[in-house]
């Protein structure tokens, strides 16, 4: 069963971006900012979409020796400690490619980007942070970029690990936190990778889209059947 592709309405929590596109930048830099020595950041689950932090361009392409995997496990943004939600990590796998979005930032952006992604990935999302080689989606791009990269490990109290795309789907059907639905999370992630990447490959993603659209009318008709039973008058005992 395909779902036909439209991306869910922004949230209004971050500020207006440009159109993202393989590579853009926004006019009126600071003066000097092209001076410092700029720092990348690459994104491949909620960045994509919301990073939440000025910068002063993006690129969509890949690291290699990743995959992406549904196996950290979210109390905040997508989950709550009762209910907690399925997010991406990134698990090495040396055949493999991960698709996202690496920021660049400059200046003053830099100390603000980092202190706002230290919050937002280490503290509450229990990810560390690692040196990787983007490779932007450009055919003219020169060499590969050294970017920054927040990894969930298995040594992290919110990790979950693996589990059947059923159980993920399931999971994430029923989860929500402080950042909205866990269902937003997953279908914002794949609706990325249709639009900016329909050439690559990411089974493990699109086979849990898959499942959970699979599940939610199975779902809608049980919660429309309990309706009807619930308003169906009880004969009194006796």
């Amino acid at each position: 069963m395909k779902r036909d592709p439209q991306l869910p309405e922004e949230s209004p929590e971050p500020p207006p971006r440009p159109p993202l596109s393989s590579s853009s930048s926004p006019s009126g830099q600071a003066e000097g900012a092209e001076l410092a020595a700029p720092v990348w950041i690459f994104g491949y689950g909620s960045l994509v979409w919301r990073p939440g932090f000025e910068f002063t361009s993006r690129k969509v392409g890949f690291i290699r020796g990743y995959s992406r995997r549904f196996w950290q496990g979210d109390t905040f943004h997508r989950g709550s400690e009762k209910m907690p939600g399925r997010v991406v990590t990134l698990l090495e796998d040396c055949g493999a490619c991960t698709w996202g979005v690496a920021y660049e930032v400059r200046g003053e952006q830099i100390a603000a980007s980092l202190e706002y992604l230290n919050m937002r990935e280490a503290v509450l999302g229990g990810y560390d942070t690692k040196l990787v080689k983007f490779h932007p989606q450009e055919k003219d791009a020169e060499e590969p970029i050294l970017a920054l990269v927040y990894i969930a490990t298995p040594q992290n109290p919110s990790y979950l690990g693996p589990a059947s795309e059923e159980d993920i789907a399931a999971q994430i059907i029923v989860s929500s936190g402080c950042a909205g639905h866990n269902i937003e999370y997953l279908l914002r992630l794949a609706d990325f990778m249709r639009y900016f990447c329909p050439q690559a490959e990411d089974k493990h993603l699109f086979s849990i889209e898959e499942a959970l659209i699979s599940i939610l009318p199975c779902l809608y008709y049980t919660e429309e059947s309990l309706e009807e039973t619930a308003s169906v008058p009880q004969k009194s005992k006796g």
